[in-house]
């Protein structure tokens, strides 16, 4: 990043997060900016990477992906693979939404999403679990998500 983001970026980054959507004339209003500079500045955060890309938050119940659960997994050091391999095999899973690397007991936290738990529980089985380098695994099913950004 060839600078710090100052408040007018942040406050854009804030407006977009909200609706990527937006054109740039409401933009434009809605942070007392010439639109020129708001096209300008948006062009800059993406060519800096610090937006990577402009995306959708779908519902998830509407889709028939209403149950969402978090899976806790062991690495199996002696799998022959990376703990980084491992994770993205599971990543290739279509119904696993996110995948951390992470620090303490578990090695990996994976997002899961499907129709049912019954659903959830068929990923985790035949296919997470089937992954050379995952050992044991706990999972937890979401009841209700009080927060959640893209």
């Amino acid at each position: 990043m060839s600078e710090v983001l100052d408040t007018i970026d942040l406050k854009l980054l804030k407006e977009l997060k909200e609706n990527s959507r937006e054109n740039i004339a409401t933009l434009s209003k809605n942070l007392g900016i010439p639109r020129t500079t708001v096209h300008y500045r948006i062009k800059k955060l993406v060519s800096e990477g610090i937006i990577e890309k402009f995306t959708i938050k779908p519902n998830y119940k509407k889709l028939n992906l209403g149950t969402t659960a978090f899976v806790l997994a062991r690495y199996e050091p002696d799998s022959g693979l990376t703990q980084r391999e491992v994770a993205k095999r599971i990543a290739q899973i279509e119904e696993v939404y996110e995948v951390h690397i992470i620090a303490g007991e578990w090695d990996l936290l994976i997002k899961v999403r499907a129709p049912s738990a019954e659903d959830i529980g068929k990923v985790v089985i035949d296919k997470l679990r089937e992954i050379k380098g995952v050992g044991q695994t706990v999972t937890m099913v979401s009841f209700v998500t009080v927060k959640e950004e893209p």
